[in-house]
């Protein structure tokens, strides 16, 4: 299909020699901007437009600035037609967005051999565009398939420790919002908000029902104890960490160690760490945790103590957040808490939204 050009031009001896030398493009004819502008608002597949500016009732230099101003304009080639001695007008129609000049008189060989020009720029403009266009397309189909892929592997992981009573839904339910909650509540403080993005906030969601999932590799002898376990056996119990990181490091290692794997890592790896140095399994202290792990290890605790476990019954919301407070500093980051402390009505109302009767084991 021939590209549509508009011929805007008071003078109609130049109209009519344009004309002749695109006689083979699909053209539209106005005397000025006024009737310029009602054709460009009637039709929108104009490709180029070649536009005096020296006209009665509307100036070329008044259909630019409409032009530039309206988003719908911003795809269509302009040239200018200036006199020979108008090098201020061809700069300032320039600068208002028009692509190329031809002076006047018009030299029509010149003339015909820039529109053509013009054109097979906006054809592979066009072309770009909708290449562009298909690939983002299939970026999102394949963004999509992946975090679908993410979420099914999430959820059959967590269905492991379902499957052996180990942990519920409501426990992965409760600890994904409340990790949202707190990262929202730090954000609103000022505090880490250049590392809070709104894409990592969601990679921690994502990935905080997985800090358990090494306990699909201890004992139920262990896990199932109603009483306090032996030293010997609390060490076994340890190993779940571990157990939890080399699982997802064997399962990612033949791809890449992308972001949302790295913060799922470290969600299992350092929960369990305290503040004061006293955790485990690496024994760090204050922020040589990794944030993921300093958040995890308020919310997992706080969810521990409010929900039934086989060896104790969930204790109130008020005793939890009393005997938080009392770590702070040592089993807790400081600022941490204090922040989950500010939001603790919403917390509560996440933990009584999803609790439930059944038995969870810690």
């Amino acid at each position: 299909m021939a590209s549509k050009v508009l011929i805007v031009d008071d003078s109609a001896t130049d109209r009519m020699m344009i004309t002749n030398i695109l006689s083979d493009y699909n053209l539209l004819m106005a005397e000025d901007g006024v009737e310029a502008m009602k054709l460009l608002e009637r039709d929108k597949e104009i490709d180029l437009m070649i536009l005096d500016l020296n006209m009665p009732n509307m100036t070329g230099f008044e259909v630019l600035e409409r032009m530039q101003k309206d988003p719908d304009y911003q795809d269509i080639s302009v040239l200018i037609l200036t006199n020979h001695d108008e090098v201020e007008n061809e700069i300032k129609g320039l600068n208002l967005g028009a692509l190329d000049y031809i002076r006047k008189p018009l030299n029509l060989q010149s003339l015909r051999k820039r529109i053509e020009v013009h054109v097979h720029l906006k054809h592979a403009q066009k072309t770009l565009k909708d290449n562009n266009a298909m690939l983002e397309k299939i970026v999102e189909e394949r963004t999509r398939e992946l975090a679908s892929t993410r979420d099914i592997t999430i959820r059959a992981l967590v269905g492991l420790l379902e499957v052996r009573n180990i942990e519920s839904g409501n426990h992965t339910k409760r600890t994904q919002l409340m990790m949202k909650a707190l990262c929202e509540q730090l954000i609103n403080k000022g505090i880490y908000c250049t590392l809070l993005t709104k894409s990592y906030i969601q990679e921690l969601f994502n990935a905080a029902p997985l800090h358990d999932i090494g306990k699909v590799g201890i004992p139920d002898y262990i896990l199932l104890k109603p009483g306090r376990l032996t030293p010997e056996e609390f060490t076994m119990m340890k190993k779940h960490v571990d157990y939890g990181v080399k699982a997802l490091e064997y399962a990612a290692g033949a791809y890449d160690y992308n972001s949302f794997i790295h913060s799922a890592v470290e969600i299992i790896g350092t929960h369990h760490e305290r503040f004061d140095g006293t955790g485990y399994p690496k024994g760090l202290r204050g922020e040589e945790i990794p944030l993921p792990g300093r958040l995890m290890a308020v919310i997992d605790v706080y969810d521990a103590l409010v929900s039934k476990r086989v060896y104790k019954p969930g204790y109130s919301h008020e005793e939890a957040m009393k005997m938080m407070e009392e770590q702070r500093g040592l089993h807790f980051d400081p600022i941490l808490l204090d922040a989950f402390v500010e939001i603790q009505e919403e917390i509560w109302g996440i933990a009584d939204l999803y609790n439930q009767n059944a038995v969870e084991c810690e």
